[in-house]
């Protein structure tokens, strides 16, 4: 068995330490754990026969904002990247519809999508989600050069 994962936790085997005695959270990536726990800035994450051990720089029940910035800025560009891009083309639409509706142009379609309004949503999604894939894999590749 490996003792370190290639994020940069501990693993520790079940045989050496079978039982964890914090309460369980479900604050932090599971990353497909059965469980998690955390004490302070330790983040423990249970698996069939180990455990996956790690600190983190700044403790997620004192400071989350904190925490999104330093230990897990995947999260907050995700969201921040959605956020802006659903506000920008809600804006948009509204602005197209208004538009239409003074021209009396009721069969054009808005330039951003069908008039039923999830584009914004949907493009808001998509940008979260490609915005937090794109920061973990650079998370992980700057931690690999450590």
């Amino acid at each position: 068995m490996r003792f370190v994962g290639d994020d940069g936790s501990i693993m520790v085997p079940k045989s050496v330490r079978p039982i964890i005695e914090y309460s369980p959270t479900a604050l932090g990536s599971g990353c497909g754990a059965l469980r998690q726990f955390r004490a302070g800035k330790l983040h423990i994450r249970e698996y069939g026969s180990y455990y996956s051990v790690h600190s983190d720089k700044i403790d997620p029940l004192e400071d989350p904002l904190g925490h999104l910035i330093i230990d897990a800025p995947e999260y907050l560009v995700g969201i921040l990247s959605g956020l802006s891009v659903y506000s920008t083309l809600k804006d948009r639409s509204i602005n197209r519809s208004k538009k239409d509706r003074a021209n009396l142009n009721s069969n054009s379609f808005s330039e951003i999508g069908a008039k039923d309004g999830t584009t914004p949503y949907v493009a808001g999604i998509f940008a979260a989600y490609a915005a937090y894939a794109l920061t973990k894999s650079l998370k992980k590749l700057g931690k690999r050069r450590e």
